[in-house]
């Protein structure tokens, strides 16, 4: 995940853009990986772990009408949290995932079940719905891989809207 994420830190320096990560099942990974590569503070500003439901609300400004209603394991929060991060840290993009990795069901949704969504520019959003399969360290690896997966899309594509 190592050269994912150089990747996507010269995509942003390119762009002269930011990103930051708001995390749940993955309790920082994204971060952490995202922070391996020298010259990381070029384009990552941070992050927050809101592993906590009621931490959505308070730090990402999840609405808690939609947290009551869906639970924290939804496309929507998944969607609120990356704008929230995104708002909070003053980045051009935000990454977040939520999901459950187990070893129990949460909100009545499935161990596998994960939401990733970016949200960048303009409040433009992007997202992946995953049901993922192993224990508890395999979900939570994919999700990293699959969020920055997402996001190195969306910014190669934003790249070449730019560039012709």
């Amino acid at each position: 995940m190592r050269g994912v994420a150089a990747h996507i830190l010269s995509l942003l320096v390119r762009q002269g853009s930011t990103m930051a990560v708001a995390e749940s099942l993955t309790g920082g990974l994204i971060g952490a990986t995202m922070t391996v590569p020298m010259g990381a503070s070029a384009a990552f500003r941070g992050g927050v772990v809101a592993y906590a439901t009621d931490l959505k609300a308070s730090l990402l400004d999840v609405p808690s009408g939609l947290l009551d209603r869906e639970g924290a394991v939804h496309p929507d929060v998944a969607a609120a949290m990356a704008a929230g991060v995104r708002a909070v840290t003053k980045s051009d993009y935000g990454l977040a995932v939520t999901g459950v990795a187990g070893p129990d069901p949460q909100d009545g949704k499935p161990v596998g079940t994960v939401h990733i969504a970016v949200c960048g520019p303009g409040d433009r959003l992007w997202h992946r719905d995953l049901s993922l399969t192993g224990d508890r360290e395999k979900i939570r690896r994919e999700t990293c891989e699959e969020a920055l997966g997402l996001l190195r899309g969306v910014l190669e594509a934003n790249l070449g809207e730019h560039s012709g």
